[in-house]
C-alpha cells in the first residue's frame, strides 16, 4: 500500500515528512514526493526510486515551510515515473494532493473536467482529485473537500493543501486507513501510525467520510454534512523500538526471532491458571455458540493459509462444519451465510480491501463476524461484531512471519474455546492441549537455534529454477505458506501440492535435479509421505524432508532432513512453518534479494 504523511507545526516540514516517509518504506514503493506550503504557493518535489533520491534532491533546494504532505507510491494507474508520482497538482498549481486507493470513476471525472477546459496530464486516477478541489475551491477547505468526496467512487485516503490557506491541511478517507497524530504545538496525519511513532503516541482514528482540518494548534473533525464531530484520541502502546532493526540485517530476521515472545504474549493472558479454559477480551460469543451451525473463514494470502489450518482445528475439535474462501472470491460468490453462521475474517493489517469487503458482505447477510487482526483501531477491527487481537506488534517486513504465528496461536485458543463451550472437549483434554500449547515458544526457540544449519540447506536450493513443497493434512497447508514465503522474497518459482495428488498430474513436473521440500510432521501420515518421497526421488528429485524427532525413518528416504521437537500433530503447524520461513529468508539472502521490500509487493493491500 502507498504511504501518506502530513505535518502542520513549526518545524521544517520537509524534514519531518521525509523522516516519517522512511518509516513507511517497508510497505513498498517506486516513487516519493512532498508538497510544502511556502508562503504564497505550494512547492512540489518528487523523484522516482528510493526516498534517499528525494532527500538528495531536496538538499539542493531551499524550502521554507512548516505545513505539507508527502507520499510513497506503488504504481497502479500509470507506470512508475516522475510525472505519475504523488503529490499531484491542479492545473492552476493551487492544490496539491496525495492519495491512497483507487478512484473507480476517474475516467468519467476526466471527461467532465475536459468539458470544463481542464486537461489531465498524467496516467493516474489521483490527478482528478486535485483538479476537482481547485474547481470547487471557495476558501472553505472542509466544504470544498466534502463536495469532492461526494463525486468520488472507490476507495481513498486523501490529504491536500491549497496555496490560499498556508496554515491548514485537509484530509478524508473511505475504505483506506488514515490517522491523525497529536503533538505539542504540531499535528500529523499518516496512513499508518508507524510513520509517526518518533513524534507521538496519541492518535485519532478517522472513520469513512470524516473530514479533518489541521493546523499546528489542533484538529477539527466534520461529518459528511460538515457538522463538527468529537472523536476521542487513543494512546498506542507500540513504541519506536519495535519499528527498528535493533542490529539485525533485516526486519524479517528480527521478526522471526521475536516469534517465541509473540506466541507467549498472545496466549499467556488468555489461558486460565488451571489451564482448563480460554478467555478472550472483547469476545461475546458465549450466548451464540449453541446457535451457530457453521463457520465461514475468509482471508487473503498468508492469513488465508492460517484460515485453512483453522478449518481443520474447528472441525476436529469443535465439530463445526467450516468453509474457507479467499476474500476476493467471497465477496462475489454470494456465499450461503446467515444469522446462524459465524464468519471469521483474518487480517494482519485490518485494512485489507478484499477482506474488509467480505466482512461487509457477511454483515449484509446478517452473519455474526469475528475478526482476528493485529492492528488496534483498524477498519476491520472497528466494523466486526467481535475482535481478537493477535498482539504481534508492528510487522515491518512485507513477508509476514510473526503475524502469521500469532494468528495460528489465536486460532488454537479459539478452537479450544469453541470446543469447550460445545462440550466436544473434556476438561482433561483441554488441560492437556493448553499445556502443550504453552510449550510452543521454547520449541520455536530450539528451531531458531538451528538457523545456521537451515542457512546451509538454503545454499543448496537457492539457485534452483523450481522448488516444490509437498505434504498431507496440516502439512499441505504449511507447504502452501512455505511456498508463498519462498517465491515472494526470493523470486524462485515454487508450488505446493497435496502429496496424495502427485500421481494425478503433478509428478509430470519432476525431473532430474528438481528440488522438493517434503513435510512429514503428521504421525499418522509419515509412511504415506515416505512413499511420496520415494516416488519423486525415483524421478531424479533431491528431497529435503522436515519431520519431528520421532520420525527418524524419513532420513533413510530423503537426501537431507531437518527434525523438529516432538509435538502433538495438531500443534505442529506452529513449529513447522518456522524452518520454512528461515529457509525462504536465507534463499533470498543468498540470491541478493531485497528481503524486507520484495518487488511488486506491498505490506497492506488496500485496493483490489
Amino acid at each position: 500500500m502507498c504511504g501518506i504523511v502530513g505535518y502542520a507545526g513549526s518545524q521544517d516540514a520537509s524534514k519531518v515528512l521525509l523522516n516519517s516517509l522512511e518509516r513507511l518504506e517497508y510497505r513498498g514503493y517506486d516513487s516519493a514526493g512532498v508538497a510544502v506550503l511556502t508562503g504564497s504557493k505550494v512547492s512540489v518535489f518528487k523523484q522516482t526510486g528510493r526516498i534517499e533520491n528525494l532527500r538528495q534532491h531536496l538538499q539542493q533546494q531551499k524550502i521554507l515551510g512548516s505545513t505539507g504532505i508527502a507520499h510513497t507510491r506503488w504504481a497502479t494507474h500509470g507506470e512508475p515515473n516522475q510525472i505519475n508520482a504523488h503529490p499531484h497538482v491542479s492545473a492552476d498549481q493551487s492544490t496539491a494532493v496525495v492519495h491512497n486507493g483507487i478512484i473507480e470513476n476517474y475516467l468519467e471525472l476526466q471527461h467532465w473536467l475536459c468539458e470544463q477546459g481542464i486537461q489531465c496530464t498524467t496516467e493516474t486516477d489521483t490527478e482528478v482529485i486535485a483538479h476537482l478541489f481547485s474547481w470547487y475551491w471557495n476558501g472553505d477547505g472542509v466544504a470544498t473537500l466534502a463536495k469532492v468526496a461526494q463525486r468520488l467512487q472507490g476507495s481513498f485516503a486523501i490529504a491536500l493543501v491549497h496555496q490560499e490557506d498556508q496554515e491548514h491541511l485537509y484530509c478524508t478517507r473511505k475504505d483506506s486507513p488514515l490517522v491523525v497524530g497529536i503533538g505539542d504545538g504540531e499535528m500529523y496525519i499518516a496512513s499508518d501510525i508507524t510513520a509517526l511513532l518518533s513524534y507521538t503516541d496519541q492518535f485519532y482514528y478517522m472513520e469513512d467520510y470524516h473530514i479533518a482540518k489541521l493546523d499546528k494548534y489542533g484538529v477539527e473533525f466534520f461529518d459528511q454534512q460538515m457538522q463538527k464531530i468529537a472523536l476521542a484520541p487513543t494512546k498506542t502502546d507500540v513504541d519506536i523500538q519495535s519499528a527498528e532493526k535493533e542490529g539485525f540485517d533485516h526486519f524479517m530476521l528480527k521478526e522471526m526471532m521475536e516469534q517465541p515472545d509473540v506466541v507467549k504474549k498472545t496466549i499467556r493472558a488468555r489461558i486460565s491458571e488451571q489451564r482448563d479454559a480460554v478467555f478472550f477480551e472483547q469476545l461475546h460469543l458465549t450466548e451464540l455458540i449453541d446457535h451457530i451451525d457453521s463457520i465461514f473463514i475468509t482471508a487473503c494470502g498468508t492469513a488465508y493459509h492460517a484460515g485453512m489450518i483453522a478449518k481443520y482445528l474447528f472441525e476436529h475439535l469443535a465439530n463445526i462444519p467450516v468453509e474457507v474462501e479467499f476474500a476476493s472470491e467471497f465477496r462475489y460468490r454470494k456465499p450461503l451465510v446467515s444469522e446462524r453462521t459465524l464468519v471469521v475474517v483474518i487480517s494482519q493489517s485490518g485494512e485489507t480491501a478484499d477482506t474488509l469487503a467480505a466482512l461487509r458482505e457477511a454483515k449484509r447477510s446478517h452473519a455474526r463476524v469475528l475478526a482476528i487482526v493485529n492492528t488496534l483501531g483498524s477498519s476491520i477491527a472497528r466494523e466486526a461484531d467481535d475482535v481478537i487481537y493477535t498482539w504481534a506488534g508492528p510487522e515491518i517486513a512485507v513477508a509476514s512471519t510473526k503475524a502469521y504465528i500469532a494468528q495460528l496461536s489465536v486460532i488454537h485458543l479459539l478452537a479450544v474455546h469453541l470446543a469447550s463451550a460445545r462440550k466436544t472437549m473434556s476438561r482433561a483434554a483441554v488441560q492437556d492441549y493448553l499445556t502443550e500449547l504453552e510449550k510452543i515458544p521454547e520449541k520455536i526457540h530450539s528451531i531458531l537455534d538451528q538457523r545456521q544449519a537451515i542457512q546451509q540447506l538454503a545454499k543448496e536450493f537457492a539457485h534452483a529454477g523450481d522448488i516444490f513443497f509437498i505434504g498431507r493434512g496440516f502439512d499441505y497447508h504449511i507447504a502452501l505458506e512455505g511456498s508463498l514465503k519462498l517465491k515472494e522474497i526470493s523470486y524462485i518459482h515454487s508450488e505446493a501440492y497435496a502429496a496424495g495428488e502427485l500421481k494425478h498430474g503433478t509428478i509430470a513436473l519432476i525431473e532430474q535435479g528438481t528440488f522438493v521440500v517434503a513435510l512429514c510432521t503428521q504421525s499418522e501420515l509419515v509412511e504415506k509421505m515416505i512413499s511420496n518421497i520415494r516416488e519423486v526421488k525415483a524421478r531424479g528429485a533431491r528431497v529435503l524432508a522436515i519431520g519431528c524427532e520421532r520420525t527418524t525413518s524419513i532420513a533413510q528416504a530423503a537426501d537431507m532432513t531437518l527434525l523438529l521437537p516432538n509435538t502433538p500433530d495438531a500443534l505442529v503447524p506452529i513449529l513447522a512453518v518456522v524452518p520454512l520461513q528461515l529457509f525462504a529468508y536465507y534463499c533470498a539472502v543468498e540470491r541478493g534479494c531485497d528481503v524486507d521490500k520484495p518487488r511488486n509487493l506491498a505490506k497492506s493491500v488496500t485496493v483490489e
